[in-house]
């Protein structure tokens, strides 16, 4: 099998989020999964995506992280049809991806991939009490949410936890209780929290942090269906428009800073992008 490491959200390596994509000859099945779950523990980064070509334009793909299989990936996805433009020739147009959350369109473009998102959907506001033991969990206080915005879960695809908080020096600056977070992501049934501080300016969205560690991921470097969710809920806020290029700042804490973009169209569907590179190429024997 061919194996790669990307870095996704950015144009340079050791930048971004990094994935591991293992493409599958077009004859062959895909692997047992306990296998593709070791592979996946054995690479170490948030998510392996596995990617098999169905037809010309189709694509079937399956992600797994060190814990176990999810059913949608962001920036594995943008790794992987990096991976396919780079090392297959795969040319520039749309194609089709059938994963476990459905089938998703995606762009390819010369120096970028977009993605569409499954319609947003809002599962829930958090009410205070829920809020403030979502803001004690990182060492804040429900005081330290802006005004305007709610705690809630949201889904493009993945639901997530959106927490918004009022000035870059608490996202910076917050420290994640572990235990308390995979207890919470449990309680709510959710892949894990997107902490973001609304920025709102013509350069940069918001800048944001997001944690799973319920699927063994502490801290991770750029979350593209997060994003997804995140675009949804700040249009539906009035904060973002139609037709406008979103900018998310992603993984400045972990130095590894990422740029993923986002677009939401007048039928409101809603497309996260951004640029990749391949940082390893090799061959994995099994």
């Amino acid at each position: 099998m061919e194996l790669y490491i990307v870095d996704a959200f950015t144009e340079h390596i050791y930048g971004g989020n990094q994935a591991g994509v293992v493409l599958l000859d077009r004859t062959a099945e895909f692997p047992d999964a306990a296998l593709m779950q070791q592979i996946a523990a054995e690479l170490k980064h948030s998510e392996t995506a596995f990617v098999k070509r169905i037809d010309s334009h189709l694509f079937g793909i399956r992600y797994f992280t060190p814990e176990g299989e999810v059913d949608l990936c962001g920036h594995a996805t943008i790794s992987a049809f990096t991976a396919l433009r780079e090392e297959r020739s795969l040319p520039s147009g749309k194609y089709t991806a059938k994963t476990a959350a459905g089938e998703i369109l995606v762009t390819v473009e010369s120096d970028c991939i977009w993605m569409g998102m499954a319609p947003g959907k809002l599962i829930k506001v958090l009410s205070n009490e829920e809020s403030s033991a979502l803001y004690r969990a990182y060492g804040l206080c429900i005081d330290d949410k802006p005004a305007t915005l709610q705690p809630c879960i949201v889904s493009t695809g993945l639901p997530d936890i959106l927490l918004p908080v009022n000035s870059i020096d608490k996202l910076t600056h917050s420290v994640q209780s572990k235990e308390e977070v995979i207890r919470l992501s449990q309680r709510h049934q959710v892949i894990g929290v997107h902490m973001y501080y609304p920025e709102l300016s013509a350069q940069v969205t918001a800048r944001c942090r997001n944690f799973a560690p319920l699927y063994g991921i502490d801290e991770e470097a750029a979350t593209g269906t997060s994003n997804g969710a995140l675009t949804y809920y700040l249009h539906s806020q009035g904060l973002i428009s139609e037709q406008d290029e979103n900018t998310f700042i992603q993984g400045e804490s972990m130095g590894r800073p990422s740029i993923i973009k986002s677009r939401i169209g007048r039928d409101k569907e809603i497309c996260v992008g951004g640029s990749a590179v391949i940082s390893i190429r090799g061959w994995l024997n099994y």
